[in-house]
């Protein structure tokens, strides 16, 4: 009831995906503008790719990280970890020695992390995904699960690939069919750019503008 007499409050909604926008109209049965949020792009920089896969962020269950330790124990390729949670312990106890958790990392540290890797593991479903967007502005591509907001900002075969069930084996069977040296970093970096803190500040400027002058002649 408290959610409910909130939500008729509200004048206008804002979404920061698709995804989020799709949630708003179901359960409030009100109309959203998609504005997605900002993201740092000034730690990226294009540089040499490295031998080893990248994947990260805050290791909770519904990011689903069991599945690219499940999966890189069978490949056996070297995959670097970064991210802090409650799920460590247990993914490092079921993970070889080919996969490397790396904890908390700086900022610095993650940009060139993510700019030498072969691509970037992104299993999980997310309103948006800003870590995924974070790696293509390292000129690196994606490979996600086929579910919410990275279907917004992972471009097939430009930005990155899909798999479209949220299994270890959907994600292996990925994997061994990825080629890694087909992508054009500058053209993925040029596309994460759309999503700069800039652009988010127009938008938001934009939209609080065009609403006010509605409710100006609303007197």
């Amino acid at each position: 009831l408290w959610d409910k007499m909130s939500v008729d409050r509200v004048d206008h909604f804002v979404a920061n995906s698709r995804t989020v926008q799709q949630r708003i109209n179901k359960f409030y049965r009100r109309e959203s503008e998609v504005i997605y949020p900002p993201v740092e792009l000034k730690s990226c920089s294009l540089q040499k790719m490295d031998n080893y896969y990248a994947a990260g962020g805050r290791l909770v269950g519904y990011k689903r990280f069991d599945l690219i330790v499940k999966a890189f124990n069978r490949l056996k390729w070297p995959i670097k970890i970064f991210g802090a949670g409650p799920e460590l312990n247990s993914l490092k106890k079921i993970a070889k020695n080919n996969i490397e958790f790396l904890g908390q990392i700086s900022d610095e540290a993650k940009g060139q992390l993510l700019s030498g890797a072969r691509a970037f593991i992104h299993p999980q479903l997310e309103d948006f995904g800003i870590t995924a967007v974070e790696a293509m502005a390292c000129g690196r591509p994606v490979i996600a699960y086929s579910q919410g907001g990275a279907v917004e900002t992972v471009l097939p075969n430009e930005t990155g690939v899909f798999f479209h069930k949220q299994t270890w084996e959907s994600l292996l069977d990925k994997l061994l069919h990825f080629n890694y040296e087909n992508w054009d970093s500058g053209r993925i970096r040029a596309h994460a750019n759309k999503f700069s803190a800039e652009i988010f500040k127009n938008n938001i400027k934009k939209l609080i503008e065009d609403r006010y002058e509605e409710f100006k002649k609303g007197f």
